[in-house]
C-alpha cells in the first residue's frame, strides 16, 4: 500500500515544543509570556521539548497498539501523556511507552524519566556520555537494571527500536549540559554529549535536532534526504534574551543557532527536506507569537512552528 495511503511507516507526535523552562516559563514575564499569562490567543502554551513516535498501523483518528519510542524525557512528562491518549496505558500496569532515547543528558531531556519510575519495563538508549552522567547521579537509580536496561549507542551505527523502527544517533556540534559545561564549554565541539537522532521505516525518514550549534555539511546531506526535519528553533535572533533583559548570554553561547539572519536557521536549511518544522522553542522567541513579523518569516521560508499534540505522518 503507498505512503500516502490510510496506513503510513510512521506516526510522530509532538509532546511538548519548547526549550527548557517551557512557555510561558514559572518566573518569566518578558514581551512574549506576558501575553501567554495574559492568555492572549495568538500565542498557545507548550511544554517542554519531546517527541513520541510509532511504526504501527493507523487511520486518521487513532493509533493501534503497536509500541512507541520517546525521543527524550522532559520534566513535563506526565502531563504530556495526560494529553496524549495514544500513550495512556492499555492494561493493568501496561504502557505502551517501549523506549525512550536521550540526544544529551540536559535537566529538560532527562528529568521526566523520573516520572517512569514505578517498575513499567522500556528500554532506554544513549550515548556512553549521556548514559555515564545519568549513572554519575544516583536518583536514576530509581529505574531498576531489571526492568530498565541501559543501551549505550556509537553515533553512526544503526541499530533497532521496538515497532521495527531503525534508528541512527549522529553527532551534532554544541555543549555539554549547562550543569557540566564549565567556565570555558567548547560550543561547537562535536562530541557524544550532544546528538540528533534519524528514524526510518520502510523508507521513510524523520530527522530530530533539538539543539545545533551550526550546521554542518555532513547534517546538510542528511537533512536533504530527509522527509520530516525537527529543528533547533531556541531563538529566532542571536541577542534575543539579552534584548529581552530575559538573560546575559547570547542563543550561540547556549549552543544554539538563531532562527534568522544570513547565516541563520532559514538560510542554512533552505531547500532541505520536504517538511521543515521548528521545536525546543525559548519563551522569549517572537516565532510563538501567530501573525507576528518573526512568525510571517518562518512561514514564508516554508517552516512550520511545532506546537504541544501535533501529530507527523510519513
Amino acid at each position: 500500500m503507498g505512503r500516502l495511503s490510510a496506513f503510513m511507516s510512521l506516526t510522530a507526535f509532538i509532546l511538548g515544543a519548547a526549550a527548557g523552562g517551557g512557555f510561558p516559563q514559572w518566573n518569566c514575564n518578558c514581551d512574549v509570556c506576558r501575553l501567554a499569562w495574559a492568555g492572549d490567543p495568538r500565542v498557545k502554551p507548550r511544554t517542554q521539548t519531546s517527541i513520541a513516535v510509532t511504526s504501527g498501523r493507523n487511520d486518521s483518528s487513532s493509533v493501534t497498539d503497536s509500541p512507541f519510542v520517546l525521543i527524550n524525557a522532559s520534566p513535563d512528562l506526565r502531563q504530556q501523556i495526560i494529553a496524549t491518549p495514544a500513550l495512556q496505558p492499555r492494561g493493568l500496569r501496561m504502557s505502551p511507552i517501549a523506549a525512550v532515547v536521550l540526544t544529551g543528558g540536559e535537566v529538560d531531556q532527562t528529568a521526566g524519566l523520573l516520572t517512569l519510575r514505578e517498575r513499567g519495563p522500556f528500554g532506554l538508549y544513549g550515548t556512553q556520555g549521556t548514559l555515564s552522567t545519568l549513572a554519575a547521579n544516583t536518583i536514576f537509580s530509581v529505574l531498576a537494571a531489571d526492568v530498565v536496561p541501559r543501551r549505550a549507542i556509537r553515533p553512526g551505527a544503526a541499530f533497532a527500536l521496538p515497532g521495527g523502527i531503525e534508528a541512527e544517533l549522529f553527532l551534532v556540534p554544541g555543549k555539554a549540559p549547562l550543569y557540566l559545561e564549565g567556565d570555558n564549554p567548547d560550543l561547537e565541539a562535536e562530541t557524544d554529549a550532544n546528538v540528533g537522532i534519524e528514524l526510518r521505516a520502510d523508507g521513510a525518514r524523520l530527522v530530530f535536532i533539538p539543539g545545533a550549534a551550526k550546521l554542518t555539511p555532513a547534517i546538510a546531506s542528511r537533512l536533504a534526504a530527509a522527509d520530516v526535519v525537527l529543528f533547533d528553533g531556541t531563538l529566532f535572533s542571536d541577542d534575543e534574551m539579552i534584548a529581552a533583559r530575559a538573560g546575559a548570554k547570547t542563543g550561540r553561547r547556549m549552543g544554539h543557532m538563531p532562527v534568522g539572519g544570513p547565516d541563520g536557521t532559514l538560510a542554512a536549511l533552505a531547500g532541505l527536506a520536504r517538511r521543515r518544522i521548528l521545536i525546543h522553542i525559548n519563551n522569549t522567541n517572537p516565532i510563538l507569537i501567530e501573525g507576528s513579523p518573526q512568525r510571517r518569516a518562518v512561514e514564508a521560508a516554508g517552516f512550520e512552528v511545532a506546537e504541544d499534540g501535533m501529530r507527523i505522518e510519513l
